[in-house]
């Protein structure tokens, strides 16, 4: 578990590093590895793949998506933490590996000295659907259903400690209602099983969610953040739907392994950034529901400490299980 202060501590130590390696010439002179924790297909792979092809022509380098899906995220974020410094590897970072697994489980890396902050990626709330074949059609119809049949429906994740995993306990508990947590390796496997009837509810992601949305094959039932999702206005929130104070968004960030020289780091800020506000990446990531998020370094790792800080509290308090 990690208090504030010594998140704010190492927040300062991860952003001051020197590390081990003099400056190094940037780009690396060798092609450069994306890696995503969830499995081919989902919208993390999909967010990187759009975003890998123009960062790839900004720095004049190849950047290859390697997919390490496992463990909600884990183990593509210890591969980073473990990784090579010059810069030739980075990481498409998610909420929960980041600020929600330190605080549930035993992880292999400390998210604030292992790895360091170099943008942030996307922000955007998930969306709670259900396949047609469920019979509900609002968020109140389907707590009642939960409520009828307790223990009985089940809801998928992208993983133990993902945002969704951590999004459908935070309803049981505000609820009232017991279902069943069924984590899977990303956003596709677990719309696969969805789409099949073998799970009753997913707290998705619009990326994920949106084609089955409009081919009328699922049925959104609410938003998970405290405004509506411009790409889904006429879905209400879970706030709004009579749960006040719910508010839970996702996000995907840039890192690095954290003993990264300041320099490399520096530098990927930049060519993230720029390549996050080139009006191609923003159109084609639209089309996915995505909107980019870019900032500083220190903006990141400062945003962390609050992730971290807020979602440790939360999980105390509502004794969150694992899995």
């Amino acid at each position: 578990m990690f208090s504030l202060n010594k998140l704010l501590k190492t927040a300062l130590i991860l952003l001051a590093s020197p590390g081990l390696l003099s400056a190094q010439e940037f780009p690396p002179k060798k092609p450069v590895t994306m890696i995503v924790g969830f499995a081919a297909g989902g919208s993390a792979d999909t967010a990187a793949r759009v975003i890998a092809k123009k960062l790839g022509e900004n720095i004049g380098q190849t950047v290859v998506v390697d997919n390490k899906p496992g463990a909600g995220g884990n183990i593509a974020h210890a591969a980073v933490a473990n990784g090579p410094l010059d810069g030739s590897m980075i990481l498409l970072g998610s909420i929960g590996p980041l600020t929600i697994a330190p605080h549930m489980m035993k992880v292999s890396y400390d998210p604030f000295k292992d790895l360091a902050p170099l943008t942030m990626g996307l922000m955007f709330p998930n969306i709670l659907v259900v396949p047609t074949s469920l019979g509900v059609k609002s968020l109140k119809e389907y707590v009642s259903l939960a409520k009828k049949e307790s223990g009985k429906l089940t809801f998928a994740s992208t993983g133990n400690g993902a945002a969704s995993h951590l999004q459908g306990e935070l309803f049981n508990s505000v609820a009232g209602i017991d279902v069943v947590h069924v984590p899977y390796r990303g956003g596709n496997p677990a719309m696969i099983d969805l789409l099949a009837g073998r799970v009753s509810s997913f707290y998705a992601s619009p990326s994920t969610a949106g084609p089955f949305i409009k081919e009328g094959k699922l049925i959104p039932l609410a938003v998970t953040s405290a405004k509506r999702s411009p790409f889904y206005p006429k879905v209400p929130t879970i706030s709004e739907s009579g749960y006040l104070g719910f508010d839970s968004a996702n996000w995907y960030s840039f890192m690095a392994p954290g003993k990264t020289p300041i320099p490399i780091l520096e530098a990927w800020n930049k060519a993230l950034v720029k390549t996050l506000r080139d009006k191609e990446v923003i159109a084609a990531l639209g089309e996915h529901n995505f909107s980019p998020v870019p900032m500083s370094r220190d903006e990141l790792a400062k945003f962390m400490v609050r992730e971290s800080a807020t979602w440790g509290k939360i999980i105390k308090e509502k004794n969150i299980p694992e899995g």
